[in-house]
């Protein structure tokens, strides 16, 4: 179960017993959801490199003292979701390199007379608690000086001697469970100068009187609150935020997936202070079962003068009284999407006079039906720049509307608008009207940059003079079929145009004259879906360089006229098969590959330029390049990825380009998923890998499933995949938060190896 890098993957295997002779070469070992019950001294004796233990959901009740001993290059370990009854410090004493224990969901009901961890130096992230869990000693956190997480499952926490957690001096993250209210106030009388982010899940505030235990909060130099699944009532919200607005140093405060049982009328007046540090308040979910009950807030109004950036999302918001309004004074940012916010209710919140610093105001998903009336609605707010009203229901235009001066963004993508009209302001710099079935453009916007027609009906581009200084343009899936080289001659700044997923037919001299005459750089005319230009558009196709047509696209009148003189059906039959499944295109690959094949079978070490190339489908380019490649690349020391979309030669055609950055990367990682057994671009990657990998023997190729995988959904002609799934161990991207460090930790190991 080990591959090249020697991560051994033995989970789910029904293993009773840690497997025997395991070896000094093995550096990650994953025995995880089985049925050991116990770990003895010699299980790991050997295991003098492991640098990752996975251990978690077995049944381990015991483990012999020095049963660890010998990892001392041991960084990770996971013993959560099993059945010990008492931590011992002995199990860690030679842990020396440990830097995240998980140690959550046990039956241990504390952590012992002294503190088991004294002798982690390196500790940076610690997992306790579980449902037994009721005590917390002064001696247990002794030897802690700094942790970036610890997350306490303390839902029945009902001893905690004073001080315990005041040995830490530095908490990053502090994320608790926890029900009893006076044991919390105790617990953040330890954490007043030490924690930066405050995260507390699962209290009920809904006792007035034990408000006053949380009065010692006020102290806190927390930067951070955050309330999950939290219980608040009408008669403890105001001392909440009396105890909030104290905080000097408090700069955020979040309330998600939270429930308020109450009206708002609250029974007695917030003294406001004027924090000078609170600034950004978000709140998602908040369920309040009679909110068509709730009062204007008038109690709040003196907190809301200094706050630069609100979100109130999924919260059935239908109003917002405009003295509320009028009293965001420096409100700069604006989130009140996915609400119910509808045209009246929104002219009374953007009253005359509220929200006079607002910059950027988000009002998607709500219930918003006349665009004229929204315009005006807003049109007083003098220093709006960015406006999203996208995924409203308007329906229809009007020619005329008024809007804030200085609107430089709109968004109506998703608005259900047959037409554009001069209703849309003239002073716009970005504007995206995609998904509406639009047939045509042709308005006037002489400042506009970016220009987003995706998902409508166009048959021919917008003209070119009426939107001068477009750099721009996104016209995906619509129904244009041509393009004429006067179209393109006032796009004189024109740096991107992506028609792709349209039906074009056009001249090899046509490309030439828009690539070296018209001046526009990168033009994406529907070439295979799998690719991605290096862009600000992020957009699909291929750079014009890069375009090669078939002797058929390039002379196709001239075909079509020797079929008509031959009036030979058949061969008319034929080029129509060959030009819909691009025959050409495929003899072409076929060419490159058998290239390929004879070239020689490893390049020489000063030519690898990347830790590993990257095979993964469009479908699910969010992933790997807002997560993987920043967890990665970040890293330290980082690692060099090559991506197609920002490292594929510009020019050079694109099967040279996957066989040759296959060649330069030290390892080929696959980003398996539903998305990547369906694309075929996904399958030569992985043939050219395979040939040019598997046939040596080596394991230089890195398998990330990143959601499970029906066997009978990958398709036949991925007879490799599944010969290489079913021989090579692979890493499965955990949708649990807790178990993500662990995925990344193994990967940057294979990655190393």
């Amino acid at each position: 179960s080990c591959d090249a890098a020697q991560l051994c993957n033995c989970s789910s295997m029904g293993l009773d017993s840690i497997p025997p002779e395991l070896t000094a070469k093995i550096t990650v070992l994953n025995l995880a959801h089985n049925r050991i019950k116990h770990i003895q001294s010699q299980d790991l004796q050997q295991a003098v490199n492991l640098r990752a233990l996975l251990l978690q959901s077995n049944k381990i009740s015991s483990i012999e003292e020095d049963s660890f001993q010998s990892l001392v290059k041991l960084e990770l370990l996971d013993l959560s979701n099993n059945s010990l009854a008492h931590l011992s410090p002995l199990w860690f004493g030679h842990l020396f390199s440990l830097q995240h224990l998980h140690l959550q969901g046990n039956f241990y009901r504390d952590l012992g007379e002294s503190c088991p961890f004294s002798s982690l130096r390196n500790l940076s992230s610690l997992h306790l608690g579980n449902p037994r869990f009721s005590v917390i000693r002064r001696e247990n956190f002794e030897g802690i000086e700094r942790l970036n997480k610890l997350w306490i499952d303390g839902r029945n926490l009902s001893q905690y001697e004073p001080g315990s957690l005041k040995l830490i001096k530095k908490i990053n993250h502090m994320i608790i469970n926890i029900k009893s209210v006076k044991v919390f106030s105790e617990i953040v009388r330890d954490l007043l100068y030490s924690v930066t982010w405050l995260e507390v899940r699962r209290i009920a505030f809904s006792i007035s009187t034990e408000m006053q235990l949380l009065r010692v909060m006020s102290s806190c130099f927390a930067e951070k609150i955050s309330f999950r699944q939290t219980l608040l009532t009408d008669a403890t919200v105001p001392e909440i935020f009396s105890i909030l607005e104290d905080m000097t140093k408090l700069g955020e405060l979040e309330l998600i997936d939270c429930r308020l049982l109450g009206t708002g009328k609250w029974e007695m007046q917030i003294q406001a202070n004027q924090s000078q540090s609170l600034r950004v308040f978000t709140i998602e979910k908040l369920s309040i079962e009679e909110f068509y009950l709730f009062t204007d807030l008038q109690t709040v109004e003196d907190l809301l003068s200094l706050f630069t950036r609100v979100t109130v999302r999924n919260t059935k918001v239908f109003l917002v009284p405009c003295r509320i309004s009028q009293h965001l004074m420096s409100l700069e940012y604006l989130d009140l999407s996915a609400n119910l916010l509808g045209d009246q209710s929104l002219e009374h919140s953007a009253c005359q006079g509220g929200w006079p610093s607002l910059q950027t105001l988000n009002l998607s998903q709500n219930s918003l039906s006349d665009l004229e009336m929204t315009s005006k609605s807003l049109s007083h707010l003098r220093n709006l720049f960015v406006l999203d009203i996208s995924q409203n229901n308007f329906g229809e235009i009007p020619d005329v509307c008024e809007w804030p001066k200085n609107l430089k963004y709109l968004n109506l993508s998703s608005t259900q608008i047959p037409k554009v009209t001069t209703c849309i302001p003239s002073t716009l710099e970005v504007l995206d009207v995609s998904a509406n079935n639009l047939k045509e453009f042709g308005l006037q916007l002489p400042f506009l940059r970016e220009l987003y027609l995706t998902k409508n009906q166009l048959k021919t581009l917008p003209g070119a003079a009426p939107i001068p200084n477009l750099v721009a343009m996104s016209v995906r899936r619509n129904k244009l079929n041509s393009f004429s080289k006067d179209e393109f001659v006032s796009f004189k700044r024109m740096e991107l145009l992506d028609a792709s997923d349209n039906n074009f037919i056009c001249s090899c001299e046509f490309l030439s004259f828009i690539h070296h005459q018209a001046g526009i750089s990168q033009v994406l005319v529907g070439w295979p879906d799998k690719y991605i230009c290096d862009s600000p558009l992020a957009v699909r196709g291929a750079q014009v360089g890069a375009v090669h047509l078939s002797l058929m696209e390039c002379h196709r009148s001239l075909v079509v006229s020797l079929i008509c003189i031959l009036v030979f059906l058949v061969i008319l039959i034929l080029v129509a098969i060959g030009h819909k499944y691009h025959v050409v295109w495929y003899l072409r690959m076929t060419w490159a590959w058998l290239r390929a094949k004879r070239k020689p079978k490893r390049a020489p070490p000063k030519d690898i330029c990347y830790d590993a190339f990257v095979s993964y489908s469009e479908n699910d380019s969010n992933w790997v390049e807002n997560i993987m490649v920043q967890e990665l690349e970040q890293a330290c020391p980082p690692f060099r990825l090559c991506l197609h979309k920002r490292d594929f030669v510009p020019g050079k055609w694109i099967v040279d380009n996957i066989i040759d950055s296959i060649e330069k990367s030290h390892k080929t990682l696959f980003v398996l998923s539903e998305h990547f057994v369906q694309s075929e671009w996904c399958k030569y990657e992985l043939d050219f890998s395979h040939f040019r990998l598997f046939d040596e023997n080596n394991d230089a190729v890195i398998l990330v499933l990143l959601e499970p995988i029906q066997s009978k959904a990958i398709p036949k002609r991925f007879c490799k995949l599944r010969k290489i799934m079913n021989t090579k161990t692979y890493l499965e991207w955990p949708l649990e938060e807790h178990q993500q460090e662990v995925f990344w930790f193994n990967l940057k190991i294979a990655l190393k190896s």
